[in-house]
């Protein structure tokens, strides 16, 4: 055959497939009813670079995925001792109305914003356990800090204690690629288990939906959570100027069940072992803390975590804090601190000065200048990186887990947070975001030209990030 009819041949195949390809895109889009603006960007990514744009969608581009084998299956929580509805706080029946259960009261609540603090509660937990330490984390480096807690894991597994780790493969690739700090850990017993491995099992996977969620269990009935990483980056056992700033948290009480579950949900799926989760391993009440676990993501039926987010926000009568490392909301977010802040609550927002990533520091500010614009308070923090996810509603409600205010962490990963609703956790909380506004510039660079053009161009992929 001539080599200009398998030239001719070959790139009319090559056109056909790609335009199958473009349209079967398209149909997925129209078919998952997705905004607009994400729409817009992902089809002029496809026009400009369309043999790259198009796989990239069907790897990034979904978001809610169907039962089957491959995925992750929806699941739900379990009702506990919902508050009565009428003694519950708004944001609770929001969030009761989308099929996650009530608040629990009886819990025992201790906060942890320093990350010496954190190292040295989460290692005394890990010390304390006597049946179970389940642990599922985004980022597990390898240095001086992780190794302590793997030595300290597995002296507990060679006790006998029962060890189950669950790691995000790609929050965690150095790890994932090379396992040797795990083999002692794993001789002693210890179960440790990768989320959606992406050298594995590269066709079931989906590089966008990772498990950003932090639960870290003892006994099943006390869990440290929050949106510290396990690295020398987050917490450690000596003081460090250059460690970021972040919050860890713990829950003892009924509301610690809920996580069980979460994790539970997590483990069977990367590791195909059912965990059971009976009703009677619910713990009993430690404190008064009025406490609402609520996670998001794929496995999660509806958006439940957003909804609330969006009520919350329109319903504030005197403050909205938000305090976050990535500031790329969502177009009815951002609509709604603006509408928020003409009808004379304040709204303030808290974020790093400069982040660890470029690319969302560059497409923040068009956000953050529109924000400011409006007369909202927008304030840089100083110090070493922010990292902390917390927001504060009114003196009632205060948010605070995995979640950063952004596509990705709002409507892609698995997310778990938990809705405070008792007064001296938001005091508590209240008077650590002051501390982070009295180190703060509350002013951004002007913008030239130039720059104000190059800010406002990336919020088309913004969707993306």
């Amino acid at each position: 055959m001539p080599i200009e009819l398998l030239q001719l041949i070959f790139s009319h195949t090559f056109l056909i497939v790609g335009e199958i390809l473009f349209l079967s895109a398209l149909l997925h889009m129209v078919y998952q009813r997705r905004t607009p603006t994400s729409m817009i960007a992902w089809l002029l990514a496809i026009i400009l670079l369309p043999h790259l744009a198009v796989p990239l969608y069907f790897i990034l581009g979904s978001r809610k995925r169907r039962a089957s084998p491959k995925t992750k299956s929806m699941f739900s929580l379990r009702s506990v001792t919902d508050l009565p509805l009428e003694e519950a706080n708004p944001i609770d029946g929001v969030l009761r109305a989308n099929g996650i259960p009530g608040g629990t009261r009886g819990n025992r609540f201790a906060l942890y914003t320093d990350g010496t603090e954190a190292h040295t509660a989460l290692m005394q937990q890990i010390d304390n356990a006597q049946e179970s330490i389940f642990i599922s984390t985004y980022v597990f480096n390898n240095d001086a800090v992780t190794a302590q807690l793997v030595r300290a894991l597995t002296r507990k597994a060679q006790e006998g204690v029962e060890i189950k780790i669950l790691i995000d493969s790609l929050g965690s690739l150095l790890l994932y690629c090379f396992q040797h700090p795990l083999k002692k850990l794993r001789q002693a017993g210890g179960k440790v288990s990768f989320f959606m491995p992406i050298l594995k099992m590269p066709l079931r996977n989906y590089i966008n939906l990772r498990n950003h969620r932090k639960i870290y269990l003892f006994d099943r009935h006390i869990v440290l959570t929050g949106g510290m990483n396990l690295s020398a980056e987050y917490l450690g056992p000596l003081p460090d100027s250059g460690r970021w700033n972040d919050l860890l948290f713990l829950i003892e009480g009924p509301a610690v069940f809920h996580y069980l579950e979460i994790f539970a949900s997590d483990w069977a799926y990367a590791s195909g072992h059912i965990m059971p989760i009976t009703m009677d391993t619910v713990p009993p009440g430690h404190g008064d803390a009025y406490i609402q676990v609520v996670p998001s993501g794929p496995d999660i039926a509806r958006d439940a975590l957003f909804e609330a987010l969006i009520c919350a926000i329109y319903t504030a009568q005197k403050r909205i804090w938000i305090v976050t490392p990535y500031f790329v909301p969502v177009t009815s977010l951002q609509e709604a601190l603006i509408i928020a802040h003409h009808k004379g609550v304040d709204v303030k927002l808290i974020t790093p000065y400069e982040s660890n990533h470029l690319l969302a520091d560059l497409v923040r500010s068009s956000y953050m200048r529109e924000l400011m614009e409006a007369g909202v308070e927008v304030a840089l923090y100083k110090g070493s990186m922010l990292h902390a996810k917390a927001i504060l509603f009114d003196d009632s409600g205060a948010m605070l887990g995995s979640v950063n205010i952004d596509n990705r962490s709002l409507l892609l990963n698995y997310e778990v947070v938990s809705f405070a609703y008792s007064v001296p956790i938001i005091s508590e909380v209240n008077v650590w975001m002051e501390k982070l506004l009295e180190n703060s510039h509350h002013a951004m660079k002007p913008a030239g030209t130039m720059r104000r053009l190059a800010e406002n161009l990336l919020r088309i992929i913004a969707p993306q990030l």
